[in-house]
């Protein structure tokens, strides 16, 4: 019956940050519940051999069990994990990261544990993120929710409380509004990004000093009101971000990425290093100084020119404006190490099967999903090594990536 109620005990945590559960026979997926737990749960949706469940009722918490901030926590995408004490979230991060690579990437248990590394905690665990992304609902703005509607926000705990301060100040009275996108640098400098239904520029009357600027249809921006860009400072660098570049949002964590990338490259001064989906040229910057060559590969114009000014004292950085499908196929230099940090989709067939026949002796691989990950990493190494058996020494290159919590 659908409103049967049964009680199961969450026994991993999956990619996403649903709990699992085994059922007669058939996987559970529970949102809000952690490893250790028993859960009386009824099932929502039956694919078959998987089921999707909510809890009904908390039979035996875990002690790692904590009270969520957000008022959103289970409708939002952006509050899965506030359940949880963040030390036992890295933890439980780092497990799914390690069943993704097993399960996915084909690796066995012995070089998973070898190679994979302790998560790197962020500085900040509230108020971290330096910029967010908001969607039009009516006369409302919310976030994307985990049943792909809009849930409307009066709260964010992971949002700079400056920017929070200044999303509860405006008063949004034009219609056509698609997205808004709320932004800092780390000067303080506030910026709004709008979308808008149809490129119709909106009338805008403003007495605070925040930049606006507007994403056209062919994600260009037009600038509004004040500066095109917000400026970031990592690892002691300026670095200039023009409205619609891409930017990790966790400035905090910025510092721990660059100097992880720096050291998996393991760089001698003599190498030439391809920087792939390079954007503002954010780790070529920090790549240079102990590189020969830094070629760096952009399809955004944009952060192209951002790039170019963030680089400018580096004359050994060549700058690439095109797709990396296009730039791989007219590359004659010869690379010694590849960094690559796609978008969230990953890799296409074709930067694949060029990186393989390329054979570029270090690779390393910056992604945001563990699951994708896995699988664009054991592509890239059967392309580079051909038939392999999981666990060869050759592996270890596709596993070097940055964990955030």
């Amino acid at each position: 019956m659908a409103n049967d109620t049964f009680v199961v005990e969450i026994i991993a945590m999956a990619n996403g940050g649903n709990g699992i559960a085994r059922h007669n026979g058939r996987t559970v997926f529970i949102p809000r519940t952690i490893p250790g737990e028993k859960i009386e749960a009824r099932v929502t949706q039956d694919k078959g051999k998987v089921l999707f469940a909510e809890g009904v009722r908390l039979v035996e918490a875990s002690a790692d069990r904590v009270f969520p901030r957000c008022a959103h926590f289970g409708k939002a995408c952006c509050s899965q994990w506030q359940h949880i004490d963040y030390p036992a979230q890295l933890l439980l991060k780092q497990d799914v990261l390690a069943d993704q690579l097993g399960r996915i990437g084909n690796l066995d248990d012995k070089h998973v544990e070898r190679v994979l590394r302790p998560v790197i905690a962020s500085p900040q665990e509230w108020g971290y993120n330096y910029h967010m992304t908001l969607q039009a609902i009516g006369d409302e703005l919310g976030l994307p929710a985990v049943d792909g509607r809009i849930v409307p926000i009066n709260e964010c705990h992971l949002l700079h409380p400056d920017l929070w301060a200044l999303y509860e100040s405006l008063d949004l009275e034009f219609e056509g509004l698609k997205r808004l996108r709320l932004q800092m640098g780390t000067d303080g400098a506030h910026m709004l990004i709008l979308t808008m239904a149809n490129d119709e520029t909106p009338e805008l009357e403003t007495d605070m000093p925040t930049s606006v600027n507007m994403l056209l249809e062919d994600n260009e921006p037009m600038n509004l009101i004040g500066d095109s860009h917000s400026r970031y400072t990592v690892g002691g660098r300026t670095f200039r971000v023009t409205a619609g570049s891409f930017f990790r949002a966790n400035v905090s964590q910025l510092d721990n990425l660059v100097k992880l990338v720096a050291n998996t490259l393991a760089l001698t001064g003599k190498e030439a290093v391809l920087d792939l989906y390079a954007g503002v040229g954010l780790f070529s910057a920090f790549i240079a100084p102990h590189a020969s060559l830094v070629t760096l590969v952009e399809s955004y114009p944009p952060a192209v020119t951002d790039a170019d000014e963030n680089l400018q004292d580096f004359e050994h950085i060549d700058v690439i404006e095109g797709s990396v499908e296009e730039a791989l196929e007219e590359l004659d230099e010869k690379y010694d190490a590849v960094l690559l940090d796609p978008p969230g989709s990953g890799l296409s067939v074709e930067v694949m099967d060029a990186l393989g026949e390329l054979r570029i002796p270090r690779l390393v691989y910056i992604s945001s999903d563990a699951a994708t990950l896995a699988n664009y990493a054991s592509g890239l190494v059967v392309r580079r090594v051909g038939n392999y058996t999981p666990g060869r020494e050759e592996l270890s290159w596709a596993l070097e990536t940055w964990s955030t919590g």
